[in-house]
């Protein structure tokens, strides 16, 4: 079984995917570190990067072939990606959800201190933090539905959807492991 998790930033995607790959003891794949990766290479942040795959599309491509061979290839691991649920289409496809202003907190307090946003400077507000969850959704909307013609952020793509706005990562992920068939 492959299980991919999507959704909208800070909705505990990344916390709840490493919690069922060590439970389950099965590799997690995070393309959101191989997207940093990339960006890094080039000498850009996340949100740069992001930008110029508005018009390049060799910016989500690398990633989404990865997936895809991984999916093909692979069984019995964790992915973590926006569009993981379109590249392996027979995966178990987990969204989940939180409102703009909790995500945006979490984010703010995940990274207030070491995360090095906008060429240095540190993310420094709470405000800051929306205003980036804000673009970063609108860049992944219109790459993905320019180069794919999907849209990942609707909730009718995936087979288990959570909404974790008023729910500690226990409660997800006891919710997800009743979803989940092993057998």
């Amino acid at each position: 079984m492959i299980i991919s998790f999507s959704g909208v930033p800070g909705a505990g995607k990344s916390t709840i995917a490493k919690m069922l790959a060590q439970k389950l003891g099965w590799p997690r794949y995070y393309m959101g570190n191989l997207r940093r990766q990339k960006a890094k290479e080039r000498g850009m942040t996340l949100e740069e990067y992001n930008k110029l795959g508005e018009t390049d599309p060799s910016t989500d491509l690398e990633v989404d072939r990865y997936q895809e061979k991984l999916g093909k290839e692979k069984d019995d691991f964790i992915i973590e990606g926006r569009t993981s649920w379109y590249f392996i289409p027979h995966s178990l496809k987990i969204y989940l959800d939180v409102d703009l202003n909790k995500g945006s907190e979490r984010i703010y307090w995940q990274l207030k201190d070491k995360n090095n946003k906008n060429k240095g400077e540190k993310l420094k507000t709470l405000e800051q933090a929306k205003e980036t969850t804000i673009k970063r959704i609108e860049s992944d909307n219109k790459r993905y539905n320019k180069y794919f013609g999907i849209d990942v952020y609707n909730k009718n793509n995936y087979n288990i959807v959570i909404d974790t706005t008023d729910l500690d990562t226990d409660q997800v992920f006891k919710k997800i492991w009743e979803k989940i068939d092993l057998k």
